[in-house]
């Protein structure tokens, strides 16, 4: 009986039409090729099943094809909580969909890696060892020592929103007080007086900006305090932060929330209250995930570029893999005001 032969890059490059070489470049990661030869070889290779050899591809060229996303937080993870967290909250699910989007035609491989403090060591030597060529960083806790020990290591790394301490170290990052203030002059413009809002935590840097711009621009139109409450960008946190500010402002007329898993608490609590939306209170969200489309009223939210910020996270990575010496950069991206039907 014959054997079934292996796919070759032989068979790989009659496939796509290119040389013999080119399909090598593409599979070893070879990145100044041009992308649409890069489709081109990626789809032969599903078509002929050929299954690139990567071992022999990481002694060639020492790198392993994956890249990390490291999801850093304060918590250890040996418990099921944060796990479905992180798959429930569209913000992680959007942050992939945008790595892969350059990953992907790259030839890169993705590994999600989830650590608390106590985990910070083995992952920087994890990746000293070579098990990842770099990381894209979701920093959560307020005082995270990662993104140091990272650029202490010289491990290429970038991090999705800015470092809550100096570290030289590359981000990409949203202006969020910015996106505070768009919330805050629409609430303005539509004649709220009695004006709220829920926040996120007070030590996340993301958080704490949007709280600043938000007081900052009311404080320009004559409103030297906002009543404040606290959630955990969770929707459960919401609904516990909107209680507890309908308690303390019972003439609320209009409510900024600092992301919309949060708004989509608030607005049940309202709806329980029989504070109609928009017409007694106005919600502004802020993120504009798959949660802002879904909610009923559907939320006016402030939009939060994050499949363009990760994209460009791993755009970042890649250049940074190819050249460990270039210079530490940030790119800061601008928020807009999505106006549907609660505000």
């Amino acid at each position: 009986m014959q054997s079934h032969r292996l796919p070759t890059l032989e068979d790989v490059a009659r496939v796509a039409g290119v040389s013999r070489a080119t399909v090598s470049r593409v599979v070893n990661g070879i990145r100044n090729v041009d992308p649409q030869l890069h489709e081109l070889v990626w789809s032969a290779v599903d078509q002929t099943g050929y299954v690139p050899n990567r071992l022999a591809r990481s002694l060639v060229t020492r790198r392993s094809g994956t890249v990390a996303l490291v999801v850093s937080d304060s918590e250890t993870h040996n418990d099921d909580p944060f796990m479905s967290r992180f798959f429930a909250d569209p913000y992680f699910g959007r942050v992939v969909g945008g790595l892969m989007s350059v990953l992907r035609p790259a030839g890169v491989q993705l590994a999600l890696q989830m650590v608390g403090t106590d985990g910070h060591k083995r992952l920087v030597g994890d990746l000293r060892n070579g098990q990842a060529d770099g990381a894209v960083v979701l920093s959560l806790p307020a005082h995270d020592a990662l993104p140091g020990l990272l650029a202490e290591a010289r491990i290429p790394a970038v991090l999705i929103g800015r470092p809550p301490e100096p570290v030289p170290i590359s981000y990409v990052d949203l202006a969020n007080e910015t996106g505070a203030a768009l919330a805050a002059e629409l609430l303005v413009a539509r004649g709220c007086r009695q004006i709220g809002m829920i926040s996120g935590p007070p030590d996340v840097p993301a958080s704490a900006d949007r709280v600043a711009g938000f007081r900052r621009a009311m404080a320009r139109h004559g409103h030297a305090w906002v009543p404040l409450t606290t959630g955990n960008f969770t929707q459960d946190s919401g609904e516990l932060a909107m209680k507890e500010l309908l308690a303390e402002q019972p003439r609320l007329d209009g409510v900024f929330v600092a992301n919309d898993l949060m708004a989509l608490g608030a607005l049940l609590v309202l709806r329980d209250a029989d504070r109609h939306v928009p017409d007694d209170v106005a919600v502004i969200g802020f993120d504009d995930s798959s949660a802002a489309v879904a909610a009923r009223p559907a939320l006016t939210t402030v939009r939060h570029p994050l499949e363009d910020m990760a994209a460009e996270a791993a755009r970042m990575l890649l250049a940074r893999v190819d050249d460990p010496d270039a210079r530490i950069t940030s790119v800061i991206y601008e928020p807009t005001l999505v106006t549907r039907q609660t505000a």
